[in-house]
């Protein structure tokens, strides 16, 4: 479920060095098992107590800690939601407690009559039945995850998250504060988790350890310039009931909750990890690891969405590289490094301007996007280094019309990489993928379910498009846009090579000098954030190339009634979900909406 801090960040990989990953927590610890009425058994009853059910499971989970709540509804009384516990949740969880929750919600689904569900409840329910067998097998490697990830960390993501805690009024304020008042609380359940994991030999290397550390340690060296203390002014002076007064007086309780629980909160996790440091076992990939290449599989199922096997994903991959590869070979006249001189002074500079363009420039290939409002804001220069190139903040479902994309303006090395990247975050990414499903008005449940092999495998779907969209020729479009899809490609190998296959730092640079990458000191930075953060590259990737395979299919099948526009309008109304089950409900989603046009 949607219920880690990251989850609520989409964002950009960045080609070298640096990706942003999702580490998606499947929770229903809190919910008691509900058994299916004695209702009459006809359609609509069924379809009734099903929308019932998948209701109250959805409130059980958004109330699970506030984030959630407060990221996934902007008003939660309207869902009979009110009172909830102010926490950030716990790291503190039993193997046998997830086991037996998956087994009894799901004992629970299993006793509805899914045949006589409508399509958009069998779709609702095929996915739950999903994650909760994903839930049950994920049990036994609970110690295998690892929240201080080095792309996408409790450490650098609780920040951006409390940046952009939304006060729609005086209320919200006043939880937000008694929200940093847990920080120490909840970062005691995760040193008490990362020390489990050192006592099972499974922390992390020492090289991750100094890299949390540097994280930890930039964000209190902003000192009181630390955007905790002027995002929150910025949200405090937008509230109109409230008096000058009061806003200077939440201003000030903001400052001491900074300075009393986040920052030592901090400190405490920095001596923590400094005392665990040495501990860990392994500086290798998860196949050195007892049961590490069973975990592995577990995780590339869980990251990507794809049914396939890892040989399979290799395979595949290897596959689109060489199609790749052939598709470079064919544009004449023109070199790689000319296409890049090219794009790297587009004169596209404006985030503004260029997601306008972008908005306006998907329209014959993409369904119509929902009116929206979007702000652009940028990364506190102090951590920069530390997070992603840009990222997307997922608005609550009842408020899908405010998006923020955030830029990092260390990493935006030319126009072109601008432009890829808000193709990637906004129009037709993240933000446009996010507010034209929730359009829809799927069943609640889904808001809480991430699947990120579907989401960042759209989002970087969109992005190779761009290429095409750019004030740019053909050819150079062509070079530069499988260029990148290589070099992603690669990084997919590279994941599967040291986690599965075993590679060792020599293997890996040896593998990427067989295409050219001679840089030793850049291929160990790769093989060290591969180690961090398994599978991370392959949400991206795989998750793209399932894209264009259920494209190649949606070809085949429809010959030269193809749509492009067609195609996009079914997938995303499937929603994000596994391959196996976009695969199969994209043609029901196709004829139910051919016959609706009819």
């Amino acid at each position: 479920m949607r219920s880690s801090l990251s989850d609520y960040i989409k964002s950009s990989y960045k080609k070298q060095k640096k990706c942003i990953g999702f580490l998606a927590v499947l929770s229903f610890l809190a919910i008691p098992v509900m058994l299916p009425g004695c209702q009459a058994k006809n359609t609509v009853d069924e379809n009734v107590r099903f929308e019932t059910y998948t209701k109250e499971l959805f409130c059980k989970e958004v109330s699970a800690n506030t984030v959630n709540l407060h990221y996934t509804l902007k008003e939660p009384e309207k869902y009979g939601i009110e009172a909830a516990p102010v926490t950030f949740g716990t790291f503190d969880v039993e193997a046998e407690a997830v086991k037996a929750s998956a087994e009894n919600i799901r004992e629970v689904l299993l006793g509805f009559e899914y045949d006589e569900l409508d399509t958009e409840n069998k779709l609702t329910y095929d996915i739950l039945n999903y994650q909760l067998r994903m839930m049950k097998e994920s049990a036994d490697y609970i110690l295998y995850e690892e929240p201080l990830s080095l792309v996408s960390g409790v450490q650098t993501q609780l920040p951006v998250v409390l940046s952009e805690y939304q006060f729609y009024d005086r209320e919200d304020v006043d939880v937000y504060l008694e929200l940093l008042g847990t920080t120490e609380e909840y970062f005691d359940s995760l040193i008490k988790f990362e020390r489990e994991k050192a006592a099972a030999g499974l922390f992390m290397a020492d090289y991750a350890t100094d890299t949390v550390i540097s994280q930890c340690q930039a964000f209190l060296d902003m000192g009181e310039g630390n955007y905790l203390y002027s995002t929150f002014t910025d949200r405090i002076n937008k509230l109109d009931d409230l008096t000058e007064e009061e806003k200077s007086d939440y201003i000030q309780d903001n400052a001491l909750a900074v300075n009393d629980s986040v920052f030592p909160a901090y400190e405490k996790l920095i001596s923590s990890v400094e005392e665990l440091k040495g501990s860990g076992k392994n500086e290798k990939g998860l196949a050195y690891l007892p049961e590490g290449t069973d975990y592995y599989e577990l995780v590339v199922r869980s990251a990507t969405g794809s049914d396939r096997t890892v040989e399979e994903l290799e395979d595949m991959t290897r596959r689109q590289i060489s199609a790749d590869l052939d598709a470079m070979e064919q544009v004449l006249g023109i070199s790689t490094g000319e296409a890049a001189e090219a794009a790297a002074s587009m004169g596209q500079e404006n985030a503004e301007m260029i997601l306008s363009y972008l908005k306006d420039g998907i329209g014959t290939a993409f369904p119509e996007p929902p009116d929206t409002v979007l702000e652009v804001k940028y990364v506190a220069e102090a951590m920069e280094e530390h997070l992603s190139p840009a990222f997307y903040m997922i608005p609550a479902i009842d408020n899908t019309q405010e998006n923020v994309i955030y830029i990092n303006q260390a990493h935006m090395g030319n126009d072109l990489t601008l432009f890829t990247t808000l193709a990637h975050e906004g129009y037709p990414g993240h933000l446009y993928q996010t507010t034209y499903y929730e359009s829809t008005g799927p069943d609640p449940i889904r808001s809480v379910m991430d699947f990120g092999g579907y989401v960042e495998g759209w989002a970087t779907y969109a992005e190779m498009g761009s290429y095409y969209l750019a004030p740019l020729s053909k050819e150079q479009a062509t070079l530069l846009q499988k260029n990148n899809s290589i070099i992603l490609g690669l990084y997919a190998l590279a994941d599967m090579g040291i986690h599965y296959e075993g590679w060792s730092r020599m293997d890996t640079v040896a593998f990427f000098k067989n295409y050219g990458i001679t840089d030793v000191q850049t291929v160990e930075d790769i093989y060290e954030l591969i180690i961090g953060s398994p599978g991370n590259y392959l949400k991206y990737y795989i998750g793209y190339v399932e894209f264009l395979e259920l494209k190649k299919e949606w070809v085949r099948e429809m010959g030269t009634d193809f749509s492009q526009k067609e195609f996009h309008e079914a997938v995303l109304k499937v929603g994000p979900a596994p391959f196996e089950i976009v695969k199969d409900y994209m043609w029901q989603i196709e004829d139910e909406t051919h016959a609706g046009k009819e």
